[in-house]
């Protein structure tokens, strides 16, 4: 758990010091790679430590990731430009990755379906304290003591971390000879790292259709074709293709995309639509997160128990995006001037929709799998979930910088390159004008948010209808614990 709250702490408290980061470093454009280079990494790395977890055991594992996670926060604070942070990041990503796997798939070792919904729904408590804490200590940090500060308070977290693993965390042997699959690793991160740079190509090459962008999917294409066939000879491969025999694994992974792309992904660009539309100071717009993680957390403690209590994971996920469609499609609408409350209320709903959500992918793919591809399952559900964030990351952003490329307005100047304490400054009727012009950007911005919770929703109906056993019932495999 305390893993687990330093990885989505640092989520969090990023999120309303990037406007502070980009005044100092400018490149608006890249302005989502601080987050998508993060998520691209967490995505690439997450199918191995899933596997890694199989073959070696969760403790060691998830000491290296934590490990990896603490010397990537110190790098990033030490960052000199734009694209030194970014590279740090991707540091950070790599060991994220493997906390998130790790912790879900040690709670598929010590609990069977049912019970183990209730236990994972616990996590909400922790997302619920670092999404509060998150977002206004790292206004009030970056504001403070400068943005550097917000990934520097990492350090001391890792290292209690560490040593609390080392100490407490029993370590479960696998009885099966350790074989990796390197080449089906690199194969499925180049297939992911290909289609999230396309999004981003209108910043690298000018347009999504420019030729040099084109080739990445193509290479996107090739790399998946080539996984596919490295997966089928390999004694023990990254995801197991016999995995997808199973319809609900292949919807389970769609809404896993798709859940990640309205909750991960939307996570900095609510911080940058309050700071920019309303005036809200970086910590006061952070304040509004407590309304966004508590509504994660109603949702999600909800819907462990009504999982356990049910048994049934697939009407929870349908009555979440269906929440999530409604909520998305309000922020896309709501005029200048609304009523704070009114936001909140919005922010809430959608994270009742999220916590909703949560759930159900994990559960579903991890009962999908036999008992010896549990962290194969979890690794593919938690990798298509980042994969999916970090593609919309680059395609919000993308948005949000065509709109917003060379908008010049009077007073103000040019529009991408303004902070919240510079907007501040600016007369009112500036003000007011810079306010309108991030209000229609992010008008495109929500919509698209909006369309995918409404794919997410198609996949749910789709999902057949599947009884988890009893919580009293024995976990399926009983790890050996080294004495």
């Amino acid at each position: 758990m305390l893993g687990m709250f330093m990885a989505t702490l640092d989520n969090q408290i990023v999120s309303t010091a990037l406007p502070t980061i980009i005044g100092e470093f400018g490149a608006l454009e890249r302005f989502g790679w601080i987050s998508s280079s993060y998520l691209l990494a967490q995505s690439a790395i997450m199918p191995v430590y899933g596997k890694l977890g199989d073959l070696f055991g969760r403790k060691y594992v998830m000491i290296t990731a934590v490990a990896l996670f603490t010397l990537g926060s110190l790098a990033c604070g030490m960052a000199w430009s734009m694209d030194s942070l970014i590279a740090a990041r991707v540091l950070q990503g790599l060991g994220a990755g493997g906390i998130m796997v790790s912790i879900f798939a040690i709670n598929a070792d010590l609990f069977p379906p049912r019970e183990r919904a209730r236990y994972q729904s616990f996590s909400s408590l922790v997302l619920m304290a670092s999404g509060s804490i998150g977002p206004a200590l790292g206004g009030g940090l970056s504001q403070t003591f400068g943005w550097r500060s917000i990934f520097l308070i990492n350090l001391p977290i890792g290292a209690v971390v560490v040593t609390a693993l080392l100490i407490l965390l029993p370590r479960w042997r696998p009885d099966r000879t350790p074989k990796i699959d390197y080449a089906g690793a690199v194969a499925l991160a180049v297939a992911v790292a290909g289609v999230v740079l396309w999004a981003d190509s209108e910043s690298m090459f000018g347009s999504l259709l420019a030729p040099a962008a084109l080739v990445l999917p193509v290479i996107s294409v090739l790399a998946v074709g080539l996984w596919i066939r490295i997966e089928r000879r390999a004694p023990e491969p990254i995801i197991p293709l016999a995995l997808f025999r199973d319809r609900n694994f292949g919807l389970l992974l769609i809404v896993a995309v798709t859940s990640g792309a309205i909750a991960i992904g939307m996570v900095n660009y609510h911080a940058l639509f309050l700071q920019m539309t309303t005036g809200l100071s970086p910590a006061s717009a952070g304040l509004f997160f407590i309304a966004v993680t508590g509504g994660i957390a109603i949702g999600s403690l909800s819907a462990g128990r009504l999982i356990d209590r049910t048994g049934v994971y697939k009407p929870w996920l349908v009555l979440g995006f269906g929440i999530s469609v409604l909520c998305l499609c309000g922020l896309a609408f709501v005029p200048l001037g609304t009523p704070f409350w009114a936001l909140a209320a919005l922010l809430l709903g959608q994270g009742i929709a999220i916590g909703l959500g949560q759930q159900g992918p994990v559960i579903g793919a991890q009962v999908s799998a036999p008992a010896r591809d549990v962290g194969a399952a979890t690794g593919a559900v938690t990798l298509s979930r980042m994969a999916g964030a970090s593609l919309a990351i680059s395609i919000y952003g993308a948005i949000l910088s065509e709109r917003l490329a060379h908008r010049v307005i009077e007073g103000a100047g040019d529009v991408a390159s303004l902070t919240p304490a510079k907007i501040a400054a600016l007369p009112p009727a500036v003000a007011q004008s810079v306010a309108a012009a991030y209000r229609a950007a992010f008008l495109d911005v929500y919509l698209v948010a909006a369309g995918t919770a409404g794919l997410a929703l198609i996949a749910s109906l789709l999902l057949r209808p599947v009884m988890l056993a009893p919580a009293k019932q024995p976990a399926e495999q009983s790890p050996v614990t080294e004495p």
